[in-house]
C-alpha cells in the first residue's frame, strides 16, 4: 500500500483559479455595487456645484449646531459605555454571580431592538405623557426633545458595542494573572487597573471606535426623541434629512459627505489599530 505524501492532501484553500477570481470578482461587484458607489455618489452631489457651496452649507449656523451637537453626544455617549463595557465585561468573564446569563441577555437587547423603539421607550418614559412627565414638568426638568433625551438614546443603542468587544477578550485570558495578582496581596480594584486593565486596552480601544462611530451616525432613536428642532436638537444625520427634504441638494450631500468623512476617519483607525495589534481577538462579530 502506498503511503500518502504531502501531494496527496488537498488544503481547503487550493480551489481552482476560476473559482477563486469568480468568488473575489462577486464579493469587488458587491462592495462596488453597495458601498463604493453610493459613498462618490455622496462626495459627487456634494462638489456639484464646487468646492465653495458645499463649504458653505457646513459653515451655517444650523450645520454647526448639528456639528457640535453630534460631537457633544458621541463625547459624553463613548466614556459612559467605555466605564459600562470594562464593568459588564469584568463582572461576565472573571466572575460566577446568580442572574449572570440575563445581564449578558440585556446587553444584547439593543441589537434585537428597533432604533425607533428604543426612542418610544423614553418618550414613554420621560415624555409630557409619560411615566414621569409631570415630575419633570414640575421641576422644570426637560428630557425628551431636549439634548438628554438624544444622549440616552444614543446611549441606548450604543452601550453593547464596548462590552460586546471585552467580554470574550477577557473570558479568553482567563483568570490566572488576576488570581496570582491576589495571592500576593493585591486588592480587587488594584488588580483590575493594574493587571485587568492593561491587558484589554486594545480590544477597549477598538470597541471605543465602533462605539463613536454608530454613535456620530444614530439616526433612528434620536429622530423620536430630538423634536427635529434647528439649531437646538438636530444632530448631523438629522440636519442632512431637513436638508434634502427642503431639496437643498447640495447642502445635504455635502453635510453627509462630512459625516461620511469622520466614519473614514474612524475605519481608518480601526484599520491601523488592527494592523498594529493583529494578536487582539476581537469579539461581537460587528
Amino acid at each position: 500500500m502506498a503511503v500518502p505524501t504531502k501531494a496527496d492532501f488537498r488544503h481547503p484553500t487550493d480551489d481552482p483559479l476560476w473559482a477563486k477570481i469568480v468568488v473575489v470578482g462577486l464579493v469587488l461587484l458587491f462592495l462596488g455595487l453597495v458601498l463604493i458607489l453610493p459613498l462618490a455618489a455622496v462626495f459627487a452631489e456634494a462638489l456639484r456645484k464646487g468646492l465653495g457651496p458645499a463649504l458653505d452649507a457646513i459653515t451655517t449656523p444650523d450645520a454647526w449646531a448639528a456639528i457640535k451637537l453630534t460631537l457633544i453626544t458621541a463625547g459624553i455617549t463613548v466614556p459612559f459605555n467605555a466605564l459600562f463595557g470594562l464593568c459588564a465585561a469584568w463582572a461576565i468573564a472573571k466572575h460566577d454571580f446568580p442572574g449572570k446569563p440575563l445581564l449578558i441577555t440585556l446587553i444584547d437587547l439593543p441589537f434585537s431592538v428597533s432604533p425607533v423603539v428604543a426612542g418610544l421607550i423614553y418618550v414613554l418614559v420621560f415624555g409630557l405623557q409619560g411615566w414621569f412627565g409631570e415630575h419633570l414638568i414640575d421641576h422644570d426638568i426637560k428630557i425628551i426633545f431636549a439634548v438628554p433625551g438624544i444622549v440616552l438614546a444614543t446611549i441606548f443603542v450604543t452601550f453593547p458595542f464596548i462590552a460586546r468587544e471585552l467580554i470574550p477578550l477577557m473570558q479568553e485570558q482567563g483568570v490566572s494573572e488576576e488570581e496570582a495578582a491576589v495571592s500576593m496581596g493585591a486588592s480587587g480594584l488594584y488588580t483590575f487597573w493594574r493587571v485587568t486593565a492593561p491587558n484589554v486596552r486594545w480590544g477597549l480601544l477598538y470597541g471605543v471606535l465602533l462605539c463613536n462611530a454608530r454613535a456620530m451616525g444614530e439616526f433612528g432613536a434620536v429622530s423620536v426623541v430630538s423634536g427635529h428642532i434647528r439649531g437646538l436638537t438636530n444632530t448631523m444625520p438629522l440636519h442632512v434629512e431637513i436638508l434634502y427634504n427642503e431639496y437643498d441638494f447640495v447642502a445635504a450631500f455635502a453635510v453627509a459627505a462630512l459625516l461620511c468623512l469622520l466614519a473614514i476617519v474612524t475605519l481608518v483607525l480601526k484599520s491601523l489599530l488592527e494592523i498594529a495589534q493583529p494578536d487582539v481577538k476581537r469579539g461581537g462579530g460587528h
